[in-house]
């Protein structure tokens, strides 16, 4: 039986490092982008259409003389969340500008929480600690449609002129969208859940489609980490998109038409081994994908002769029905 410690050497040494290469050129630049913000370079981000619609939908909620609404989903305190509340921060800062009255609405305790100290701070960025109402921020239900009947009668009965849907969101999200435009809201969303942002297209103004959701508070507050993240990170999948077309490019000419390389093997039990000719000669072959230059520098060969036994578990109860 082979040794499975020398065949995890092999691997790694065969191809393990191709990951560790990228893993390293991506932690590269990354932090090379992150010391360039800090020094003071303008990075540039593209404009998200869909943050545009931020100023205008307060600056309209200002002006009819009604709340903001907003909601970061239905999901637990973790890392989209925390990126909605960043966004709303933002939005509550350029409300707290002009006194226009705000609600965060929050399905779970801790988020709740979170979103205070947010939004305070926020108010009091913009030297407006005063105005901060401590009710504007309501825990409603940690139930999903008690939740979505909360909001939407909040949005009925105080008539909001700009709603902001950010983070998870299932089935409820189209009714927030729908009860929002009965009563002629303008409405900003995204959602991390690739099932609900066609529903948020079909019913909203302006939709953050996939990243731009993570994009938009490196966007709006140009924070150098964020900033230097979000750069660093096109660099990576432009370096990706770069080693994608020099496969498809290098196996088009070792596979195509052009090349005429051949390879002698036969099958032999389990393994492959090279073909003789009565001459004693290989005998040819065509090339096989897995024979391909790419193919053998990102995919490890296995050993076929090894076999990983796994001890059992002596505390592991017995299958039903055993002896």
């Amino acid at each position: 039986m082979a040794d499975i410690s020398s065949w995890q050497g092999d691997q790694y040494l065969d191809t393990g490092w191709v990951g560790v290469l990228f893993t390293l050129i991506v932690v590269f630049f990354i932090l090379y982008n992150i010391k360039r913000a800090r020094k003071g370079k303008d990075l540039y981000i593209r404009r998200i259409a869909g943050l545009n619609a931020i100023d205008e939908a307060v600056g309209r909620a200002t002006e009819m003389g009604r709340p903001v609404l907003m909601v970061p989903g239905l999901g637990v305190l973790n890392a989209i969340s925390v990126q909605a509340l960043n966004i709303f921060g933002y939005v509550s800062r350029t409300a707290a500008r002009f006194s226009t009255p705000i609600r965060v609405c929050c399905a779970d305790a801790a988020v709740y929480t979170v979103a205070q100290e947010i939004i305070r701070d926020a108010y009091q960025q913009e030297n407006a600690g005063e105005k901060y109402d401590i009710d504007s921020v309501r825990f409603l239900s940690d139930q999903q449609f008690a939740f979505a009947a909360g909001v939407s009668g909040i949005i009925h009965r105080e008539q909001a002129a700009a709603t902001f849907f950010m983070g998870q969101f299932y089935a409820e999200s189209l009714i927030f969208a729908e009860t929002a435009n009965s009563v002629g809201a303008i409405q900003v969303a995204s959602s991390t859940e690739n099932t609900q942002t066609p529903f948020f297209i079909a019913a909203c103004d302006y939709v953050l489609i996939g990243e731009e959701f993570y994009a938009a508070s490196a966007y709006l507050t140009r924070q150098p980490v964020l900033v230097g993240s979000l750069v660093g990170q096109d660099w990576s999948k432009a370096l990706i998109l770069f080693t994608i077309l020099l496969g498809v490019i290098m196996n088009t000419v070792q596979m195509g038409p052009f090349s005429h390389k051949m390879i002698s093997e036969e099958k032999v039990g389990a393994k492959l081994v090279p073909t003789k000719t009565p001459a004693g000669t290989e005998g040819p072959r065509l090339i096989k994908q897995s024979d391909t230059l790419m193919s053998n520098l990102l995919k490890a060969q296995k050993d076929p002769d090894l076999k990983v036994e796994r001890a059992k578990d002596p505390e592991a109860e017995p299958a039903a029905g055993g002896g």
